[in-house]
């Protein structure tokens, strides 16, 4: 599977950055108690900075929304999935559990501040490209909406859009039946190359820690 950036978006955000991570043979099952121990410490201590640091104080976030209106996205409408997380958190609602491989998406998330999609791969058709929307770019989202992608950037494959830093789609997302996924890091363009690298190593060390498996990663520009 080859992933790329479009060149319509390189020309509106020439350092846009995305990190992939391609999972193999891994067990996707309920959380295990060391991480489901880790991402509520975490959510408490959230709760506890809400008021020393609010979320115009966060770059990561703030860097993201104005990702968003350079493509023609309204951040207070359609937030970074990093920032709708913090924001359900900032206001004493914690996350529930779905299962270990998005409980471990979220908790990168959350402690590196962007956005992150996990897939299955098998849902996948042919090569990956990010893009920004048209018209003709919609979806059905794991939150149950029909997403108009227009003017948002977004993943897609040989079917069409299905993933993106707003929200993914039912059709490409990870179960406990999945046994092969990619993870798409959506980096601030600001972060360096190597930090970049070291984030993704991170996050490919616990995510094999926790589902066993094999993976490679790559930084795509």
């Amino acid at each position: 599977m080859n992933i790329t950036i479009s060149e319509k978006l390189k020309q509106s955000i020439p350092e846009f950055k995305v990190g992939a991570i391609h999972y193999h043979d891994i067990t996707v099952a309920e959380p295990p108690k060391m991480l489901a121990g880790r991402l509520q410490l975490f959510q408490e201590s959230l709760m506890l900075e809400a008021d020393e640091k609010p979320i115009s104080a966060i770059e990561p976030i703030q860097e993201w929304r104005k990702l968003f209106k350079l493509v023609g996205t309204d951040p207070s409408r359609y937030r970074p999935s990093s920032e709708a997380l913090l924001r359900r958190i900032y206001k004493g609602s914690a996350l529930g559990s779905v299962h270990s491989a998005v409980d471990t998406n979220n908790f990168f998330s959350l402690q590196y501040q962007i956005p992150l999609g996990i897939y299955d791969t098998f849902q996948i058709t042919g090569d990956v490209i990010v893009d920004i929307g048209s018209a003709e770019d919609s979806y059905e989202g794991i939150n149950g909406r029909e997403m108009d992608m227009s003017n948002k950037i977004l993943t897609r494959d040989g079917q069409g859009a299905f993933g993106s830093p707003i929200v993914d789609s039912k059709r490409t997302m990870v179960t406990e039946n999945t046994t092969q996924a990619l993870h798409i890091v959506y980096f601030q363009p600001s972060l360096t190359d190597e930090h970049a690298l070291e984030m993704l190593q991170a996050i490919e060390k616990m995510f094999i820690q926790i589902h066993g498996g094999e993976a490679e990663l790559k930084l795509i520009k």
